[in-house]
């Protein structure tokens, strides 16, 4: 059985880069026995354990320090040889310094080194860097995964990565990279379209180099100068409609529409729909208007007549509110749940959604929550770019405490909001 790592620190991780340096500089000096130093040396390498003679290659030991960090942390020892024995290092404070800069500039999300420097009696140094994972799955500079089996480190390969990532971090699934897709998989003229609203030469500088934009400017892709795997947010904002269908096919959306208050009553019509966002957001508003009116204003009430007209009348419902619940629908879908759809559901007298959301650790009190604006947003990317005028949709602000506020305001009823079973249910009723 593998060696756990021998040391913890409760340490809180900086929120900004530009305090990096200083929490380095501020930690308290950790305290190593030589006789911990020597129990481990003595086991020889394993998984929560490197060994290295000195520092000599930044890369290659970037490389060893993301292996440690996605195998849930481990130390990693300078100064003792192949045959465990202790030579140590020539310049103990040099050595820290380049440590520290590796873990911020050549690693990403940037690593939080706990370092140590023992001497011995013969006036050899060792540096000790402990390596925690709290921040997984961590990668190279160049966009490179690696793991640690044993006393080896390995790459994890494109096919194995995006299953990989989503096991480990499930809630950042819109940055897991998919290794099946390439440029020819983009919408440029969505894409640039949203470039071009930002920056007039945009075009010019980057001479519709999807993968360096999407890389460089709006880092949503990884690899290296020959390698292109675009993110989730990528495919889903910018891709082609029949190729983000190919690609997450789980992004599709169901509607029904109902002639009847519920589920039980006769099925009118079904569509699924699949595409990118923006597509995905206008075919949904388009299949609400089919069967309901969206208005600006509260309709006048009118007097009671007695009707013999078998037809059920449209419903009516606040127009910023169902665009403002089809956004949220549309980004904060939590599609690393992959067996459950997005549904919406429309009857006589309501329009539901139904989303997947992890229901662990979301309710009672985020469910709470996100009445007053207080959300647990799960792709911030998504969010960010989807709810700009520039990618071409025209969402109201507001957020749910505006959909519950204001459809009450219009039908007399509240909203209902319910969590179970691993799904988001809101229930929105018309006049």
């Amino acid at each position: 059985m593998p060696r756990k790592k021998f040391r913890y620190s409760q340490r809180s991780e900086p929120s900004t880069e530009r305090s990096f340096q200083e929490y380095i500089q501020n930690q308290p000096a950790p305290q190593t026995t030589r006789t911990e130093l020597l129990r481990l040396i003595r086991g020889g390498e394993d998984t929560y354990l490197e060994l290295k003679v000195k520092l000599s290659n930044s890369e290659k030991i970037a490389k060893g320090i993301v292996a440690l960090a996605n195998t849930d942390g481990g130390t990693m020892i300078f100064g003792v040889t192949d045959q465990l024995r202790i030579e140590g290092v020539r310049n103990p404070e040099e050595v820290q310094a380049e440590l520290v800069r590796i873990c911020r500039e050549e690693i990403y999300p940037p690593i939080l080194p706990l370092l140590d420097c023992i001497s011995y009696d013969n006036g050899r140094n060792v540096v000790v860097l402990d390596v925690e994972g709290k921040r997984r799955p961590y990668r190279t500079r160049d966009g490179r995964f690696y793991l640690r089996v044993g006393a080896e480190k390995r790459e994890i390969s494109r096919a194995e990565l995006s299953d990989w990532l989503n096991e480990i971090r499930p809630l950042n699934y819109e940055n897991i990279p998919l290794q099946h897709a390439d440029e020819t998989d983009f919408d440029d003229g969505l894409l640039w379209t949203f470039a071009h609203a930002f920056d007039d030469d945009v075009l010019g500088r980057n001479v519709y180099q999807t993968d360096e934009f999407l890389k460089k400017d709006l880092l949503m892709a990884i690899g290296s100068a020959d390698e292109f795997m675009p993110t989730v947010a990528a495919v889903l904002l910018f891709g082609k409609n029949e190729r983000v269908a190919e690609l997450l096919p789980h992004s599709k959306i169901t509607m029904h529409r109902y002639a009847g208050e519920n589920g039980n009553a006769q099925l009118v019509e079904t569509s699924e729909l699949g595409g990118n966002l923006l597509f995905l957001y206008d075919s949904v508003l388009r299949f609400i208007e089919r069967y309901c009116d969206l208005l600006k204003d509260k309709p006048r009430k009118k007097s009671a007549v007695q009707t013999n007209s078998i037809v059920q009348a449209r419903g009516n419902y606040h127009l910023f509110s169902i665009r403002e619940a089809v956004a949220n629908t549309l980004v904060h879908r939590d599609l690393a749940l992959r067996e459950i759809p997005t549904r919406i559901l429309i009857y006589d007298n309501a329009i539901e959604i139904i989303n997947p959301r992890r229901t662990n650790g979301f309710v009672p009190p985020a469910s709470r929550a996100i009445r007053y604006g207080i959300t647990q947003r799960l792709n911030p990317q998504l969010a960010s770019i989807f709810s700009k005028r520039e990618y071409g949709t025209n969402i109201p602000k507001g957020g749910l405490p505006m959909i519950l506020r204001t459809s009450k305001y219009f039908s007399d009823k509240r909203v209902e909001v319910y969590t179970s079973n691993d799904e988001f249910k809101l229930k929105i009723y018309g006049v």
